[in-house]
């Protein structure tokens, strides 16, 4: 499976989330975090004080304007409908891209499943550690919006 979608940023963009791969439904939709019940929107639009938004152009004047570059760790992979536990056959993005054009002072990985692909395939590279923030999936129960939004807080800067 190759990933679908082109990553959000601009010249202005300071920060970089990255995400382990799109869902199904993001896969559907064509564009990031597209479940329903998937918290990413939700919890950043939160932290900035803005409305949710909820169309795709909404999503993307709200990245851009908060400054912040979106895409995943994972260029392509073999992958079983959504699960993360199935990702085998990684070829990582080349986030410098988004490195070059922008400046981007953090990069932080949405759970713990970017994360690991972002310290085996990308940091190496780099040589720059991303901050981990719990995952904004539904599967992350543990977790509810309130402590996700205080949570990620820390990407206000």
């Amino acid at each position: 499976m190759i990933h679908p979608i082109p990553p959000i940023f601009d010249e202005s963009s300071e920060i970089l989330i990255l995400g382990s791969f799109p869902s199904v439904k993001s896969r559907e939709c064509g564009f990031f975090y597209g479940h329903p019940q998937n918290r990413f929107w939700k919890v950043t639009s939160a932290v900035f004080d803005e409305d949710t938004p909820v169309t795709i152009p909404e999503k993307k004047g709200f990245l851009l304007r908060e400054h912040i570059a979106l895409w995943d760790v994972i260029r392509s992979c073999d992958i079983e409908g959504s699960s993360d536990s199935s990702i085998r056959n990684v070829i990582p993005n080349d986030i410098s891209v988004i490195l070059d054009s922008a400046h981007i002072r953090t990069i932080f990985a949405n759970g713990r499943t970017a994360e690991r692909y972002y310290i085996r395939y990308i940091e190496p590279e780099l040589g720059i550690k991303a901050v981990c923030l719990p995952s904004t999936s539904p599967a992350n129960a543990a977790w509810n919006m309130e402590r996700l939004i205080a949570a990620w807080s820390v990407i206000r800067g």
